[in-house]
């Protein structure tokens, strides 16, 4: 592995791109016509074009990102999130081509890429599995049958589904036989799938998820939790670990839980392994991502762990130097995802130029960005401008921190969600840990404009 193209853009492409470059890589980054004046493009050792700004015509197009390898003699791919990185089809076609696919094999990836399997992969390894339908429910007669064992509130879910995707909720039989229906369609819209399978819904329920890492000769560690609980209509806002409401032994319980889980896949590379954990503490299996994910930056600040860099080196078959018990946690790290919306109006998107970007610094502050003064935020793609990183002995120490860095983010041109970071920071139930998924969704509906204006 001599050369990467990063198949993606903003921040990932940017901390993709550094990662090869500390291994003394060469980078190829791909482009659409929009984002031709973006930093990964910048910092990469060559750039090329793919298509036009629309992502099902650049990003998402897969004869381009090839073509692409072959105009440059590229001969891996870093998929970082998003786009296709969870595309089983494109890590086949460029293991056919003999281009390494910088992450899990397409059989680890569509085995747990179907939810419906994936649960029953978690189910053989006796991990916690939400209570829900055994499969795929094709028809609403079998619908109706799994309903009534289950109990509502129930979710219907789109199999091919995900990033808060694909849902819908049913509280009473009369609406699950509309949504079930409604359910299936969208799904075949938007996903070309129109699977779906049957949930429980976890009343008050708080979002964990696991950073595992796996290599090809079958070790694995897990990195400790992430709590992501803060969420706006299924899409994060706030991550932290080490989580702060589950003790250290009911942390490697769920480690442990989610390594048989992707042991059981024959998954390597690194991944995360999603749970939701229940009013009473109980803790259950969600789904797997296999990939690399927007919140690894906590887990790295806790561990020292590089893990863009471990993907690179599994993907090249290095063997994992380091065991379970040889992996130290050190402080409470919280990331902060700065978007360009509006939290004051139901945090619409903002883009447009930023006419000054002047991030934060200083001991234990961390930022990862694709922006800078005068770049244009386009409206084709995710509204993230930087994520920040603050780490603290305490979590207490680390809020601190977290308010002086966010009042030190000056950002112009667009509305960003930095008022709402300083909203929560002074909000007492963020403070005693005490909301779950439902929080900001609620403080919305009754009004709240998070310290902004719309």
């Amino acid at each position: 592995m001599q050369k990467v193209l990063i198949a993606n853009r903003g921040e990932i492409a940017v901390r993709v791109i550094r990662a090869c470059h500390d291994l003394g890589l060469q980078t190829v980054a791909v482009y659409s016509e929009v984002d031709s004046e973006a930093l990964h493009v910048l910092h990469a050792d060559e750039a090329i074009c793919i298509g036009e700004a629309p992502s099902h015509k650049s990003y998402l197009r897969i004869p381009n990102i090839l073509s692409a390898c072959e105009i440059t003699g590229a001969d891996a791919i870093h998929p970082g999130y998003g786009f296709l990185s969870e595309n089983a089809n494109f890590a086949s076609i460029c293991k056919s081509c003999g281009i390494t696919f910088i992450g899990p094999t397409a059989e680890a990836i569509q085995a747990l890429g179907d939810k419906a399997k994936a649960k029953e992969t978690a189910r053989s390894v006796k991990c916690p599995v939400i209570p829900g339908s055994q499969g795929i429910v094709q028809d609403i007669d079998k619908a109706l049958k799994e309903v009534e064992q289950i109990g509502f509130p129930v979710f219907i879910k789109a199999v091919a589904g995900g990033g808060g995707k694909g849902i819908r909720i049913s509280h009473n039989l009369e609406e699950f036989k509309k949504q079930f229906a409604a359910a299936r369609a969208e799904a075949e819209v938007s996903f070309g799938n129109p699977e779906v399978y049957l949930e429980k819904m976890i009343l008050n329920p708080r979002h964990i998820e696991v950073q595992v890492l796996g290599d090809q000769h079958g070790n694995y560690v897990h990195l400790n939790l992430r709590d992501c609980t803060i969420q706006r209509r299924r899409q994060k806002l706030i991550e932290e670990t080490p989580s702060p409401i589950l003790s250290p032994a009911k942390q490697q319980e769920i480690g442990e839980a989610a390594i048989r889980v992707v042991k059981a896949a024959g998954y390597y590379s690194a991944g995360t392994v999603e749970f939701l954990l229940d009013q009473d503490g109980n803790y259950y299996f969600m789904e797997v991502n296999t990939r690399i994910q927007v919140e690894h930056t906590v887990t790295e600040e806790l561990t020292g762990i590089d893990l863009v860099e471990w993907q690179l080196r599994i993907a090249r078959g290095e063997p994992l130097p380091f065991k379970q018990k040889d992996i130290q946690y050190k402080g409470h790290v919280i990331q902060f995802r700065v978007n360009a919306e509006n939290p004051a109006s139901h945090f619409m998107p903002s883009p447009g130029k930023l006419e000054y970007y002047l991030p934060p610094g200083g001991p234990n502050v961390r930022v990862d960005s694709a922006c800078y003064s005068g770049y244009v935020i386009p409206p084709n793609y995710d509204s993230m401008i930087a994520k920040l990183i603050v780490k603290g002995a305490t979590r207490e120490e680390a809020i601190q921190r977290a308010k002086r860095a966010l009042r030190e983010f000056h950002i112009g041109g667009v509305k960003t969600t930095i008022p709402f970071h300083l909203f929560m920071l002074e909000d007492p139930s963020f403070l005693r840990s005490e909301y779950n998924l439902n929080y900001i969704d609620r403080l919305i509906a009754e009004g709240c404009k998070f310290g902004g204006e719309a």
